[in-house]
């Protein structure tokens, strides 16, 4: 029988001494064997047996990365159960909702803060939340309690001594290819959010058909830091590493995946272009601090490198290798020194970053892809990387667009349906079978370009579409942008929310004695000024209407914690519009303000 569970036992039997996972705990990296982590998975898989988890059963995962959630997602599918993974993110009313939308029985939570929130909205047939984290304040509850709490560590024990009693669990072997694997959840933001149910054979074939493109090797390691709960990093960063026999590093947290990459050298990294546009504000920033002549260095081995990325000639072929040497090995020696390739998801990359690393002989490959497509549709062959595209469909995937442009798909890995959904489902698919992605693109030579979310689209009432992702893209790579948001829709003009990069911001104003402090900083004239010629500048190559007449800087950072990006970063522009609608409606008043005298307060 070929499901999840076969393909990680092959590996194992492969390669039982090789480290499968790793993790820091105690100041110090601690690392499992292949033999060890099934050895693992097989006890909690016996103990949750005993907790009455049956096939097709509903048991959540609430946690962030750590090598208990991949354990934990292992020894659910070893019962031939569903796993729900939920971002730890979520508010008590979305944890609420997925666990009474999914039936869910059992609740695996990181802490006792997390299982406190589940237990706050839980519906009455969670029976039982099993701790990662536990403490003796936190004890097993009582009997009567409802749902009782258990530890981890103490199930895995009891599992231990029932696998000495009667060997390992068989119930995997059973689990067919066409059952429910897992139930993943959408953001949410169009609404409710939408149960995806993927199949074995829908994450499986999704795998195999990526590997093609982006060979996974023996010898990788990968930094987990994306949520696990995101398909995203749970196909790409865990189930494809393990099948192919590779090491999941987990990082400590999100403020640490620089450090961590420098102590764990992974040879693969998969992220968001949020994060690779940090990393390159980085080095742009710091190559700003060097002296003259290392910045003319700097910016000539850029130059050469990127032209000879786009066009080798005898001269960027002479030159390239030399500032190889003096430059680009020392900013990828920052980064490890290991890395062969980067991995983009979840959003869409700006071409600048893809040509950036790609000069620096760091390719970014950039996919495509969404949940219910298990997820990747397309991505960027690693020897035939196309910037400013996501890349060539998956083999055997078959993909079109429709005559609005929305890119069509339909193949194996594409979802069952949503969970208790008739009405979303049928609405998800055309009257041909066709998955409707609900974002616009263009199939050219055979590598696939997305234009924009179909959703996104601005419609001005002049009769002009606007796509934000370009504009915004562009905005970004000025070093006082650290991001820019687009309005617009229905009205006659667009107008733009920035978030200034804070750190280049205040050196601008110390060097130049103005106020550093916000809100003064933002409510400066001069501040506004240049905004208002970084904006011209960036956007010279757009069209009139296409460009912001107003703009207003915010006052902080978009955060995760505050519900203005998902958990892959991408900007939740529907709640900055509600959070910020009287400040978007004053750049459309018809009074005589002008766009450089507005700020967020």
């Amino acid at each position: 029988m070929r499901n999840l569970l076969t393909m990680l036992q092959a590996t194992v039997d492969a390669h039982p001494g090789r480290d499968a996972l790793i993790w820091k705990e105690d100041h110090r990296w601690h690392r499992q064997t292949y033999t060890a982590l099934w050895h693992e998975i097989g006890s909690l898989a016996h103990s949750l047996l005993q907790l009455g988890v049956a096939p097709q059963s509903k048991v959540a995962l609430l946690s962030t990365n750590r090598p208990e959630w991949t354990i934990a997602d292992f020894a659910i599918l070893f019962c031939g159960a569903i796993s729900v993974p939920i971002y730890p993110t979520s508010t008590a009313q979305q944890i609420g909702f997925i666990l009474a939308d999914s039936d869910v029985e059992i609740l695996f939570a990181e802490t006792r803060e997390l299982a406190e929130r589940a237990k706050a909205a839980a519906p009455a047939h969670l029976r039982c939340i099993i701790l990662f984290e536990s403490s003796e304040s936190s004890g097993a509850g009582s009997p009567e309690e409802a749902p009782s709490c258990r530890d981890y560590r103490e199930l895995v024990a009891a599992g231990d001594e029932l696998r000495k009693i009667f060997g390992t669990p068989r119930s995997y072997e059973s689990v067919g290819e066409h059952e429910i694997a897992t139930i993943c959840y959408t953001s949410g933001t169009t609404g409710p959010p939408k149960g995806v149910m993927l199949t074995h054979h829908n994450l499986i074939w999704n795998i195999e058909q990526f590997h093609h493109y982006l060979p996974v090797l023996l010898t990788d390691t990968t930094l987990s830091h994306l949520p696990l709960s995101h398909i995203f990093e749970r196909t790409c960063g865990q189930f494809t590493i393990l099948f192919a026999g590779g090491a999941i590093a987990y990082a400590e947290d999100m403020a640490k995946v620089a450090q961590n990459i420098a102590e764990i050298r992974p040879t693969l990294l998969l992220s968001v272009p949020r994060f690779y546009e940090k990393v390159y504000a980085s080095i742009i920033n710091s190559a700003d601090q060097f002296s003259f002549f290392k910045r003319l260095l700097f910016r000539a081995a850029l130059r050469i490198g990127k032209q000879h990325q786009q066009r080798k000639t005898p001269l960027t072929s002479l030159l390239h290798p030399l500032f190889d040497r003096l430059v680009f090995a020392k900013v990828r020696a920052k980064l490890g020194g290991n890395l062969r390739l980067l991995v983009a998801g979840g959003a869409a990359l700006p071409p600048y970053l893809a040509e950036f690393f790609l000069a620096l002989k760091l390719p970014i490959s950039e996919g495509y892809g969404l949940t219910e497509t298990s997820p990747v549709i397309a991505t960027n062959p690693i020897d035939q990387i196309r910037v400013g595209t996501v890349g060539r469909p998956l083999p055997d995937l078959q993909v079109k667009t429709a005559e609005d442009g929305e890119i069509l798909v339909k193949g194996p890995s594409v979802m069952v349906g949503y969970y208790k959904n008739e009405e979303a489902t049928s609405a998800a698919f055309d009257e041909q079978g066709w998955f409707r992605t609900g974002d616009i693109g263009v199939l050219e030579a055979g590598y696939l370009r997305i234009v924009e979310r179909k959703k996104n689209i601005l419609v001005l009432t002049t009769g002009k579409n606007v796509a934000p992702f370009p504009i915004e893209s562009a905005l970004a790579q000025s070093a006082f942008i650290s991001q820019a948001i687009l309005f617009g829709d229905g009205r006659k003009y667009v107008t733009a929310l920035i978030v200034p990069d804070f750190a280049q911001l205040k050196l601008y104003c110390e060097g130049r004695d103005l106020p550093v402090a916000i809100p003064d900083l933002l409510t400066t004239q001069a501040v506004h000024e240049l905004y208002a010629r970084e904006i011209e500048q960036a956007l010279q190559a757009f069209a009139p209407f296409e460009i912001p007449k107003r703009f207003a800087l915010l006052p902080r950072e978009l955060t995760l914690e505050a519900g203005e990006l998902t958990a892959t970063l991408k900007v939740r522009t529907h709640v900055l519009l509600a959070r910020h609608r009287e400040l978007i409606e004053s750049m459309y008043d018809s009074g005589e303000k002008k766009a450089d005298n507005l700020s967020a307060m």
